[in-house]
């Protein structure tokens, strides 16, 4: 199965960029039907397709996600929209 892991530095503390994660999160349960769950400082996420995490450190933002077979064509996309959005929130 295909896997995205993206590392992102970012300038913000941990609870803020907590907060941002809980933002995309919340977006991308109402877009997709993403469920996530905090364990510590890491956002486990899944949906039929898709599972992964969003890890967040003191200075950098972690994204790991494994897609299934459905979703293994559109790899180069989903990639390229999760770099998209790391941007736009910690660019």
């Amino acid at each position: 199965m295909p896997k995205i892991d993206i590392h992102r530095p970012h300038q913000l503390s941990v609870a803020e960029a907590r907060a941002v994660v809980d933002q995309v999160a919340a977006r991308m349960h109402e877009k997709f039907g993403m469920e996530g769950q905090w364990q510590g400082d890491t956002l486990r996420f899944s949906r039929p397709g898709v599972t992964g995490s969003i890890a967040v450190g003191a200075d950098a933002i972690q994204v790991t996600a494994e897609l299934g077979m459905m979703l293994a064509p559109l790899k180069g996309m989903v990639e390229q929209e999760i770099r998209r959005k790391l941007d736009e929130h910690f660019g």
